[in-house]
Parts: structure tokens; C-alpha cells; sequence
């Protein structure tokens, strides 16, 4: 039976073939991660302390800019007491389910959970090459020693306000940007990456 969930179709549909094939591991590699759950959840200073841990399974971050992990599931820290949680793609509101239960438990009182799941799409940008592709269009410094793995920023990237992530030290960054956006900031990607792909 097909449902609602399998009639999905990710903003960056048209372009996810050319994405994957553009690059190489020598250079720099590009892959859709369409679906993923999204959550933004924002907490005041009388939520008891720990309620957020047992909702999400790990502790959230509370130094802005930095990520907390647990498999699939990353807490970016966006901004005091603002995180954006992300898991891979649910065909059940496992996460959405939890954190409702906290808001519900808390009574709506200094705690929200809004589930933009279908906001923004991602892009992993990996590779020798991804800073380089990444720093043609995006003012933050890329250096290792200034932005590492499990940094996160809300910034803009070729003009696109975009959540930038760092997965590892391929170095993977991941890009968490808006669905009507995710075209252009596709084809501009490729276009970045011309000359370290040729």
C-alpha cells in the first residue's frame, strides 16, 4: 500500500543524480540526505535539568556552535538554550512523539518542540577539496583550527542562509538548508566545484 511517506518527493529531486556523479573521493563528493527529521526545540531556565537528556537520549550541547552526536542523531546547538535535532529519515514520529510527551509532561510551560522536518533538506559536502568548494561562497573560516569536527553555524552560503555542520575530518561538512533554496544552492555547488572536479 503505498502511503503518504513514499510519495515524498525531496526539493532537490531533479538534481540528486548529477550530485552524486559530480567529483570523486580524490576531490570532492556531494549526496542528498533528503527526509531526515528535524526538530527545533527551545527550552527556558525553569525546565529541570535532565528532562531534555531523557526526550532525546543524549545530553544537548549548551556551548553555541557545537554538536552533540549519538549515531544518527546529532543536537546542534544554535543558539542559548535553541537546538536543532536531527535523525534519519522515521516512517513512524518516534523523536516528534518523545519531545511532544516533554512539552505535554511540562505542561507547554518553558519548553517547545516544532518539527520543521519538512523545511529544510541536507547536503553532505565531502572530501579534500569540500572546504575549498565551501569557502567560495561562505564567509566563515573553514580552518581546522577554527571551525572542527561537531562545530555547527547558522550562516549563508553563496547568499543561502544555511545551517553548516561539521561531520568529520574528510573533512564531511553538512548543510542543512532551506527546501526552497536547496536548488540553487545545488546548482551552485556544482558550479564551485568545476575546477577541483576537472
Amino acid at each position: 500500500m503505498t502511503t503518504a511517506l513514499d510519495r515524498r518527493r525531496s526539493p532537490l529531486a531533479v538534481v540528486s543524480d548529477r550530485l552524486a556523479a559530480t567529483g570523486s573521493a580524490d576531490t570532492v563528493t556531494f549526496a542528498e540526505r533528503p527526509f531526515r527529521v528535524q526538530l527545533e526545540v527551545r527550552a527556558g531556565a525553569m525546565l529541570r535539568p535532565g528532562v531534555l537528556d531523557d526526550a532525546l537520549g543524549l545530553h544537548p550541547p549548551a556551548e553555541v556552535g557545537t554538536v552533540a552526536r549519538r549515531r544518527e542523531r546529532h543536537v546542534l546547538c544554535l543558539a542559548p538554550s535553541w537546538w536543532l535535532v536531527t535523525d534519519e529519515p522515521e516512517r513512524e514520529p518516534r523523536l516528534e512523539c518523545a519531545l511532544a510527551e516533554l512539552v505535554r509532561t511540562a505542561g507547554g510551560i518553558d519548553v517547545s518542540a516544532v518539527d520543521v522536518s519538512a523545511q529544510r533538506t541536507t547536503i553532505d559536502v565531502a572530501g579534500p577539496s569540500a572546504r575549498d568548494v565551501l569557502a567560495h561562497g561562505c564567509s566563515l573560516d573553514l580552518h581546522p583550527s577554527a571551525f572542527t569536527v561537531d562545530s555547527c553555524a547558522q550562516t549563508t552560503l553563496a547568499k543561502a542562509q544555511v545551517v553548516l555542520q561539521q561531520l568529520d575530518d574528510a573533512p564531511t561538512y553538512r548543510v542543512h538548508v532551506r527546501a526552497s533554496f536547496a536548488d540553487y544552492l545545488a546548482h551552485w555547488l556544482l558550479d564551485a566545484a568545476t575546477e577541483y572536479v576537472h
